[in-house]
């Protein structure tokens, strides 16, 4: 084999130039695979972390009414759903695939909420002492909330940095006073996401898709909230899962708790409203696509296979006494048979490595150019390169197989 291999690096080398225009269709359609399965990788990973952020993990599950987000915000706790208790939610963090688990109530587009004469438009949320842990949110200045404000039912406040800044105007909010349907609330720290993932926003419908709600967010304790709104409502649950990749499953198991312990109606159920799904769906839209460029990128390793069997046909032909006299030496038709297969198969191994290269560094260059997002699969870098030494070996039969049955007598003869 090792000698099969050295005579094959010398015929490439003997004619260099003709081995890299055979090499040359391989190179094209490796390069054009490992580029396009570059961007996919890039693609996914940008769409995960757009959705969900890095190391976030969080799922919220919400009260639905036929698959859609019940809307219960001005009235009164229904008939056959339950408030969700402290001790529920310590069943909860028990589940599988479940690290911490936060209730919390919503109002999305808050009305009644000033500070002065400033209105506050933005998400106001009633959360226990889970919730800023179970999202990963970090205080900027001031304090979060304290296991005495919860104990106390105190009227505290938690601002976003963007809130405090439309609300107080530059001033500092730390114990400012916003009123929340009249009732007032003392401002105690402002807080962000301790995330740093940032979705890439490159049109209107990637701000619409990514942005979310613009306005800010405050956070007041739910044991306030019925001071502030008079009535119980339908909590909702924020869960962070023990990893990225358990978040659907962390998600339903929580959901399914919720359905058997809290809902005794057909009319609502708790759904998982889950972000790795919705990209996992993206994904697979950006897949679908490009596979298709995939398949037309395979036809030119087609055509680079032909044309590795016309060049070794033309070789078989132009070395016909040597593999003449090899025979009449005593070399089996096996050896022939071997030698050829090798000499197809480095060919196109070269032309595969080539490719890979060339397919790493089209992909970098797309990606500074377009903005396009990269992650180079090493397992398809291996793949591609041996899957075009497969291609070698299958179209280099019929040439190899030729030189093997030549008649001695015959090939000697030739001039």
């Amino acid at each position: 084999m090792g000698e099969n291999i050295n005579l094959a690096f010398q015929g490439v080398w003997s004619h260099k130039l003709r081995s890299f225009l055979t090499m040359l269709g391989i190179i094209i359609g490796i390069a054009a695979i490992i580029t396009i399965v570059s961007t996919i990788q890039g693609t996914n990973e940008q769409i995960k972390q757009n959705l969900i952020g890095a190391g976030n993990n969080v799922v919220r599950v919400q009260l639905m009414q036929d698959n859609y987000e019940a809307d219960l915000g001005y009235s009164a706790l229904p008939d056959g759903i339950q408030p969700i208790t402290r001790d529920m939610r310590s069943e909860m963090e028990k589940l599988d695939c479940v690290d911490t688990v936060s209730l919390f109530y919503q109002r999305s587009w808050s009305e009644g909420v000033f500070v002065g004469n400033t209105a506050f438009s933005g998400s106001l949320y009633g959360v226990d002492e889970n919730y800023l842990s179970a999202v990963d949110y970090a205080v900027n200045y001031g304090r979060a909330f304290t296991a005495a404000d919860f104990e106390n039912r105190r009227c505290v406040a938690l601002l976003d940095a963007k809130t405090a800044r439309s609300l107080f105007e530059g001033r500092n909010p730390i114990g400012g006073t916003v009123e929340i349907q009249g009732m007032p609330y003392t401002v105690v720290g402002v807080v962000s996401p301790r995330s740093a993932a940032e979705p890439v926003i490159n049109s209107y419908q990637d701000y619409w898709m990514y942005s979310g709600n613009t306005s800010g967010t405050m956070f007041i304790p739910d044991v306030t909230w019925s001071v502030a709104y008079r009535y119980d409502e339908p909590q909702s649950v924020a869960i962070r899962a023990t990893s990225t990749n358990d978040m659907t499953k962390a998600g339903d198991n929580v959901a399914k708790y919720l359905n058997e312990n809290v809902i005794s109606t057909d009319k609502y159920k708790y759904q998982s409203k889950d972000l790795l799904q919705q990209a996992s769906d993206l994904q697979s839209l950006s897949e679908a696509t490009n596979k298709q460029l995939i398949w037309i990128a395979a036809i030119s390793l087609v055509v680079g296979g032909i044309g590795v069997m016309n060049i070794m046909l033309v070789s078989v032909t132009e070395r016909t006494r040597e593999i003449g006299l090899k025979i009449a030496i005593g070399a089996q038709q096996s050896r022939i048979l071997w030698q050829f297969l090798t000499e197809a198969a480095v060919l196109t191994s070269m032309g595969g490595i080539l490719g890979v290269g060339c397919g790493i560094g089209l992909a970098e260059m797309m990606s500074h150019i377009m903005s396009t997002p990269v992650a180079i699969s090493v397992p398809a870098c291996i793949i591609a390169v041996a899957f075009s030494m497969v291609i070698g070996v299958v179209f280099g039969l019929v040439p190899a197989m030729k030189a093997s049955k030549l008649n001695p007598i015959e090939a000697l003869r030739r001039e």
